[in-house]
Formats: C-alpha cells, structure tokens, sequence
C-alpha cells in the first residue's frame, strides 16, 4: 500500500533501518543566490508578499530570482564600461594614479549599481 507521499509522486531513501522522505532541492534550488537575488527576495518579502507568496506556490520565485540577478550582472557589466569611458578613464589614468583612477571607478560603479537596483530589483 502506497503512502499518501508515494501517491503524489515522492520517494523514500534507505537510511539505515528507516526509510525517510526524499525531499532532495532541485537544481534551481541547489544553484546558490547571487547578491542581486538575495536583495530582489528581501524585497519581495517585505514589499510585496501577496506577489512573493504567489511565486513560493507557483514555484517560479527560484527562477525568478536567479534571472534577475543574471540580469543585473549582465547590466552592470555592460554599463561600468560605458560610463568610464564617457568620463574619460583610461588605463593611463590607471598607470599615472591608481588611487584616483579607483576612486573614480568606485564611483562609477557606485551609480551603475543603483541604476540597475531601481530598474530591477527595487521594481
């Protein structure tokens, strides 16, 4: 006789004498949260949890999650370099004085990244 479990397609491992409910993450689940999805969840959580909860239930918030933060690095990575090069930042700046060459990358890289947290994580 099938458990209600087995009945709803689920599976049970040996370990030692007992069998014990294989409740194993899926490869979305087990593939780890960039920073980008874990600050989108955060606000999900706390701003929208009738969206959030939907998303748990559907079981797209995993999905979801892993897109946006793919997105934002992607976004960034095409933005920083853009943005440097239209101040006017070069590798000579770089050689000449690395300490205001990173000054100013860190503040390129500081507006890039709230850019892209208000177009799509704070959205």
């Amino acid at each position: 006789m099938k458990s209600l479990f087995e009945k709803h397609g689920g599976k049970y491992i040996q370990c030692g004498d007992y069998l014990i409910p294989d409740l194993g993450l899926t490869e979305q689940e087990q593939k780890p949260l960039g920073k980008y999805g874990r600050m989108r969840r955060e606000y999900l959580e706390n701003n929208r949890s009738g969206l959030y909860t939907r998303m748990i239930l559907d079981g797209t918030l995993m999905e979801h999650l892993h897109e946006i933060d793919e997105t934002c690095q992607q976004r960034l990575d095409q933005m920083i370099p853009q943005m440097a090069k239209a101040e006017g930042i070069t590798e000579n700046l770089k050689a000449t004085d690395p300490m205001a060459w990173v000054g100013r990358m860190n503040s390129i890289h500081a507006s890039a990244e709230e850019a892209v947290l208000q177009e799509l994580v704070y959205n």
